[in-house]
Order: C-alpha cells, then sequence, then structure tokens
C-alpha cells in the first residue's frame, strides 16, 4: 500500500511539473508470453530436480545410516558408537552443504537463474526502451510490482540537487 501511495504521490509531482507521459506493462503477463522464458523455466525445473534428487539420496542415506545405528547401538563398543555417529553427522553435514550449494541465496540455482534471465531481460528492457522514444513515454511502471521499469534519464534531477547541497565535484 506504502508503495501505491509514494508511486502516486510521485506522479502526481511529476504531473505538476509538467504533463508527463507515463505508461503501465505487466512484466508477468510479458514473460508467459516468450517461449524463451517458458524454456528457462523447464530448463530450470529440471536442473531443480536432478539437484534436489542428489541432495535427497545423501538425506536417506543419513536416515537409512541413523537406523541402522539404532538397530545396532547396543552390540556396539563406545569407539563404534562413536565412530557411527560421526559418519551420519558427516553425511548430514554433506546434504546440507549440497542443499546450500545448489538451493542457497547465493547457489548454482540462482545463479544459473540469472545467467539465463539475463538476455530474456535485455530483450524486454530494449523493447521498453525503444517504445518510450518512439512513443514519448517519461515513465513505464510494471503494473504487476508497481515498480518504475523505465524513466526518461531527463527526469533524473539527482546531479541538480547535489549540486544545490554542494556535494558536485
Amino acid at each position: 500500500m506504502k508503495k501505491m501511495l509514494f508511486l502516486f504521490a510521485l506522479l502526481l509531482g511529476l504531473g505538476v511539473a509538467e504533463a508527463q507521459k507515463i505508461a503501465l506493462v505487466d512484466m508477468d503477463y510479458i514473460l508467459k508470453k516468450d517461449p524463451a522464458y517458458e524454456m528457462m523455466n523447464r530448463q530450470l525445473e529440471d536442473l531443480s530436480k536432478k539437484w534436489q534428487t542428489e541432495v535427497t539420496t545423501l538425506e536417506n542415506k543419513a536416515q537409512a545410516a541413523y537406523k541402522s545405528y539404532q538397530s545396532d547401538v547396543v552390540f556396539l563398543s563406545a569407539e563404534q558408537k562413536k565412530t557411527r555417529e560421526e559418519s551420519i553427522v558427516s553425511i548430514e553435514k554433506q546434504a546440507y552443504e549440497l542443499k546450500r550449494k545448489y538451493f542457497g541465496p547465493e547457489g548454482e540455482l540462482f545463479k544459473k537463474r540469472e545467467s539465463l534471465m539475463k538476455p530474456i531481460q535485455d530483450k524486454v528492457w530494449a523493447a521498453m526502451k525503444d517504445l518510450a522514444r518512439t512513443q514519448g513515454y517519461q515513465i513505464i511502471i510494471d503494473r504487476s510490482s508497481s515498480k518504475i521499469v523505465y524513466a526518461d534519464p531527463a527526469l533524473d534531477v539527482s546531479e541538480a540537487i547535489t549540486a544545490k547541497l554542494g556535494l558536485s565535484r
């Protein structure tokens, strides 16, 4: 809600200065229409399933080792118990590390999505920029996220503000 109010205030402020030509886009709609985007999603889904299978295999191995340990624990010496426990913990740690490597915030899946998405985003960005220039739009807003996805660089007054504050060099 705050985003919408900010966006509305921004648009009102821009409208007071001079009439602005604004357009809305639905990035979700655009991306769903793009076969490259659908292909990228299928690729990522297949990769994700493959990696999840690897992780699940390790988790199952740890679980099986633990069940075996539980059934054998009464027959094991203290040293054997310690060795088996360390082995189980090691397998669990491997599974955790593999999951983090593939699915963590900076994991392989994230990196792969980024690399596959960049050409699609660049293509959409170029089309938006061209449309903005040819149709005279100063601002294009993504209605699915309420974010400004294109703004005419001429609207940027950052340099003027830094000059007014004496921060220019």
